[in-house]
């Protein structure tokens, strides 16, 4: 990823269940709220298996590629379109705070126009990942709330060519990499469909990576960690992308028990 664009931004009325390790997962429901005239379906509910990532999105250029394939059900996922019309539909949904302390970041999550991704959809992603008991926000470092207007930040997930109009601010993306700019986070629509070749487990779960590590910079971790040590997991903030120095991949901050999963500081 590149510097200064915002990494991912980050669901009233939504059903939270208990999630494994302490966290909550949580349904979205439509909103009353269209921030394009394309018409979404009511999201549905997301299992956020437990992540092994080790791709990066953070502020640094992410070179990762493609593998082609969607490890999410085994099947190969529909080309990406490498530019769209730059216009974007809002997921129709707003949900409860999530977190249990810190500033709250009202977010709304936003897909490019003939991107093939559901705005919806990508709502009830990311929600369940903030909401995991591994997140940021189940340990204290923040409160997060998906909204259909008012947002304070926004996650646009966007082709790779516009990705790069949006981030060239900050950096040069490449049609490869997300960026972090001033009010929100760009994902790169070929990094969340198709994940990166660095990461060991399906592009369903290298998203975690992406939310948790852009999440990480827009709460105040600017700087890049590096690997603890040979067998250790690796912090969220590394940039995993580029090598895994003999640690484990891994896509959240915390573990299931609670530990804050650091390392050195890198550049």
């Amino acid at each position: 990823m590149v510097g200064a664009v915002l990494g991912v931004a980050l669901i009233g009325g939504v059903a939270v269940a208990q999630w494994p390790g302490g966290g909550h997962r949580a349904a979205v429901e439509p909103g009353n709220t269209v921030a394009s005239p394309m018409e979404e379906q009511s999201p549905r509910p997301v299992d956020p298996t437990p992540a092994k990532a080790s791709g990066d999105p953070g502020r640094q250029a992410d070179p990762s590629g493609s593998d082609g394939s969607d490890g999410s059900d085994g099947q190969k996922e529909a080309p990406v379109p490498p530019s769209g019309p730059g216009t974007f539909t809002a997921a129709r949904a707003s949900g409860k705070t999530v977190g249990t302390g810190g500033p709250l970041r009202r977010y709304q999550v936003q897909v490019e126009d003939g991107a093939g991704v559901s705005a919806a959809q990508a709502a009830v992603d990311v929600q369940a990942i903030l909401s995991d008991g591994r997140s940021w926000a189940a340990h204290g470092k923040g409160r997060f709330q998906l909204v259909a207007d008012g947002a304070d930040v926004t996650i646009k997930i966007a082709t790779p060519r516009t990705t790069d109009k949006l981030c060239a601010s900050v950096g040069d993306t490449g049609g490869e990499l997300n960026c972090e700019v001033a009010g929100g986070v760009v994902v790169n629509l070929k990094r969340w469909v198709k994940g990166s070749p660095q990461y060991d487990g399906p592009p369903a779960e290298y998203r975690h990576l992406i939310i948790n590590h852009e999440i990480g910079h827009l709460i105040g971790y600017h700087q890049h960690m590096g690997c603890p040590g040979p067998g250790r997991a690796a912090p969220v903030m590394m940039q995993q992308i580029k090598g895994l120095d003999g640690c484990k991949s891994n896509a959240w901050p915390y573990t299931a028990q609670g530990t804050f999963v650091t390392g050195p500081p890198a550049p």
